[in-house]
């Protein structure tokens, strides 16, 4: 069974906030994981996703199996992945990936999120990249939310990337795959700059977006895209 701490007493899963991480460390740390690995868990997957913000593209989620009690020293240098910079990103992700047991990927593509709204789009790829794992996980891991209809036992750990490894591999992942196909994209569809602004909603892309209108790569539901429609 997981640890206590990690479970409310009538059910297998729970929100708990990262105030578990040590006062006036940043870093992300393996608490939570160690307690899991010690109860026996030796499947433990970290989930998060990258792209819930941005007006084109898609909302991308990476869950990540790390072995059981690692270690390694380029744990010194995980952060949160929006506080890391692109090259530093891309060297970290190389190094989840030769280590990591398993790394599975989930996708909601703009007209999924369009069609099923942000939440549902967002529970859908995560729930993905979950079942792609190729292993059972024993627990997941999650940056704040919830996985409902995944039977696996879970906590959602409020800014998890910040102050757990696991969701801070799965955001470095997750991150790095989606500017890597948002640069990808750029070439396909010309004239908004994707590989720049990897779909946010830069200046630069505003003033894109105005002058040439909606893409297929962006989100019809969101704004300013959908006063654009509507203008």
């Amino acid at each position: 069974m997981p640890p206590a701490y990690l479970t409310s007493p009538d059910q297998s899963t729970t929100h708990l906030p990262a105030s578990h991480a040590p006062h006036g460390d940043r870093r992300p740390h393996l608490r939570y994981e160690q307690a899991l690995w010690r109860a026996g868990l030796s499947h433990v997957a970290g989930v998060d996703e990258v792209g819930r913000g941005a007006l084109a593209g898609p909302l991308v989620a990476a869950a990540v199996v790390l072995p059981p009690f690692f270690e390694a020293p380029w744990l010194a240098d995980l952060r949160d992945s929006k506080l890391l910079t692109p090259a530093r990103r891309e060297a970290l992700a190389a190094l989840i990936r030769h280590d990591a047991l398993a790394i599975g990927l989930g996708m909601a593509p703009a007209p999924v999120i369009d069609r099923a709204g942000l939440a549902a789009a967002n529970h859908a790829a995560m729930a993905a990249a979950v079942a792609s794992l190729g292993l059972r996980p024993d627990f997941l891991l999650i940056d704040a939310v919830l996985l409902c209809g995944v039977e696996v036992d879970q906590a959602a750990l409020i800014g998890g990337d910040a102050s757990c490894v696991s969701v801070a591999c799965a955001a470095v992942v997750a991150k790095v795959t989606r500017d890597r196909l948002m640069t990808r994209l750029d070439a396909r569809v010309p004239g908004y700059q994707f590989a720049r602004h990897k779909g946010y909603g830069t200046a630069e892309h505003l003033v894109a977006l105005a002058r040439l209108g909606p893409s297929p790569l962006h989100r019809r539901s969101f704004a300013p895209v959908r006063d654009l429609r509507t203008a």
